[in-house]
C-alpha cells in the first residue's frame, strides 16, 4: 500500500502525471462510448468544463502551465496492451467480449483530440470539441485534473508530518463510515467517485478500504484502472449525456418528446441483464415513466440521480405496479450525493420493497471536509457537460432545477414539451 503522504509531499520536487491511462475512468463512459461509435458516428459535439461552486476561483488555485502540462500528457495516452487484453477478454456483468473488435480496434488506436483553455471571471473555461465518440472520453480525466490540481494546490502548502496526520485523519474518517455500513443488511454498494476524488492515490486507498472493510457488500468500483487492478468488478451502465444529445439532434418536438426513449432503444439492442437500468431524470422523471413504452416496464431498474431520493423512488414503485411487474424484484440505484447516514436511511426505508444498491461518489473519494483551515479541501461541485450537438444546444432539467443546464428559452421549450411543472429546488451538494 502506497504511503500518501510521502507520495504527496513528493510532488513539490518532480512532475507526477494525475492521469496515467486511458483507462482512469469510468465505466459508464466505456459503455456509452461503444454505444455512440455505433450509432452516431458522425456526430459533432461539444463538451464544457462548468464549475457550479463559483466561490471557488480555480484561476487563482490551479497554475494554467501545470494545467496544460497535464492535459498535454493526457493527449499523450493510448491503450496498454495489457489493458487493451482485460477489456477485450475480461467477463463485464456476466458477458465476455463487451466491446466489439471493431470498437477496441478504434479504441487501441485513439488519441484525444486537441483542447481550448481560456480564463473568465476567475474560471478556466475548458472546452472539448469534435466527434462524440472521441471527445467523450475527455470528461472524466478533465474533472479528475481540476480536482487533483486544486487539491495539489492546497497540499503544497503543508509539510510531510501535517501531511501525514491530515491523511491518518481522512483514513480515519472514512473507516468509521465503514463501521457504520458493515452491519447494513442487504447493502450493496460500489465506488462512483472518480468524477470528483482527492486523487488517484486516494480513491484507490478508498476502494480497497472499502472492499476490506466491506467485503461482499462492496460490489465493485466505475474506475476501470481500479477494477482491473484490484481484481474488483467495473460498475457503470449510463448517463444524461445520451438523452441530452439525442434530444439536441431533434429537428420537431415530437421527435424531441421520442428522443429519451430512442436512446433507451438503442441501448437495449447492446445490453441485457443488468446493464438495463433506466436514468429517468434527464427530463423529469414523473413526466418520463408516465410515458414511456411498455417495454421499459420490463427493464431490471431504475437510477435516481437528483431530486428527493425517496420521492423518486415511490414514484419508480407506483409506476411499476402500474405496469404489472413487482417492484420487490427491481433494482433502484441511488446516486445523488450520498453519504453514509443517508445510505442506511434509503436503505432501511426500502429494504424490502425493491433492490436498493448505492453508487457512492464524492464523499467517499474526496470528504477531507473540517479536515484544514478554513476548510480548503472541502469538495466543490463541478461537471464536464455535452453543451451542443450539430451545432444545437443541449439541455437538462433533472428533477432538481438547481442541476438544470441550457440556455433560458431552451429550457422554457424542454419544460412545455416534457410537460414539467413546478419542482423542488434543493442544494447540490456535490
Amino acid at each position: 500500500m502506497h504511503d500518501i503522504a510521502t507520495r504527496v509531499y513528493n510532488h513539490k520536487w518532480r512532475i507526477d502525471p494525475i492521469v496515467r491511462s486511458l483507462i482512469d475512468t469510468d465505466f459508464y463512459k466505456l459503455l456509452m462510448c461503444q454505444s455512440v461509435f455505433r450509432n452516431k458516428p458522425d456526430t459533432t459535439v461539444t463538451f464544457s468544463l462548468i464549475n457550479r461552486s463559483k466561490h471557488i476561483r480555480l484561476v487563482d488555485q490551479i497554475d494554467e502551465g501545470e494545467l496544460r502540462e497535464q492535459l498535454d500528457h493526457i493527449r499523450s495516452l493510448s491503450l496498454s496492451r495489457g489493458e487493451s487484453t482485460w477489456l477485450r477478454g475480461n467477463t463485464f456483468y456476466g458477458k465476455r467480449a463487451m466491446f466489439s473488435p471493431e470498437f477496441m480496434e478504434w479504441f487501441e488506436g485513439m488519441r484525444l483530440p486537441p483542447y481550448h483553455l481560456e480564463k473568465r471571471d476567475g474560471q478556466y473555461e475548458l472546452t472539448f470539441e469534435g466527434k462524440w465518440h472521441e471527445v467523450m472520453l475527455w470528461e472524466i480525466p478533465a474533472l479528475a485534473t481540476l480536482m487533483e490540481l486544486r487539491s495539489r494546490a492546497v497540499l503544497q502548502t503543508m509539510d510531510k508530518f501535517e501531511l501525514q496526520v491530515l491523511y491518518a485523519r481522512g483514513m480515519t474518517k472514512l473507516w468509521e463510515k465503514v463501521e457504520k455500513l458493515r452491519d447494513l443488511k442487504g447493502l450493496r454498494l460500489a465506488d462512483f467517485g472518480t468524477r470528483r476524488r482527492h486523487s488517484f492515490l486516494w480513491q484507490d486507498w478508498c476502494v480497497q478500504a472499502m472492499s476490506e472493510g466491506l467485503g461482499h457488500k462492496f460490489v465493485g468500483t466505475s474506475n476501470c484502472l481500479i477494477a482491473m487492478r484490484r481484481e474488483v468488478e467495473a460498475i457503470g451502465t449510463n448517463a444524461h449525456e445520451l438523452p441530452m444529445v439525442y434530444a439536441a439532434l431533434a429537428e420537431t418536438d415530437d421527435d424531441l418528446r421520442r428522443a429519451p426513449y430512442d436512446v433507451l432503444a438503442d441501448w437495449q439492442v447492446e445490453h441485457e441483464g443488468n446493464l438495463r437500468i433506466i436514468l429517468p431524470d434527464t427530463y423529469g422523471t414523473q413526466g418520463f415513466l408516465d410515458n414511456a413504452p411498455d417495454w421499459l416496464a420490463g427493464w431490471t431498474g431504475i437510477r435516481i440521480d437528483s431530486g428527493d431520493p425517496a420521492t423518486g423512488a415511490e414514484i419508480a414503485i407506483d409506476w411499476w405496479k402500474s405496469r404489472g411487474e413487482d417492484p420487490t424484484k427491481k433494482k433502484v440505484i441511488f446516486s445523488d450525493g450520498l453519504d453514509v447516514n443517508k445510505i442506511i436511511e434509503l436503505q432501511n426505508q426500502f429494504s424490502g420493497r425493491v433492490m436498493p444498491s448505492f453508487g457512492w461518489g464524492t464523499l467517499m473519494t474526496n470528504d477531507f471536509r473540517g479536515l484544514t483551515s478554513n476548510d480548503r479541501l472541502a469538495p466543490f461541485s463541478i461537471v464536464c457537460k455535452a453543451v451542443s450537438a450539430n451545432g444545437s444546444p443541449t439541455v437538462k432539467l433533472s428533477d432538481n432545477p438547481n442541476k438544470a443546464m441550457g440556455p433560458a428559452d431552451e429550457i422554457a421549450r424542454y419544460k412545455r414539451v416534457f410537460g414539467v411543472g413546478d419542482q423542488v429546488a434543493q442544494d447540490v451538494v456535490v
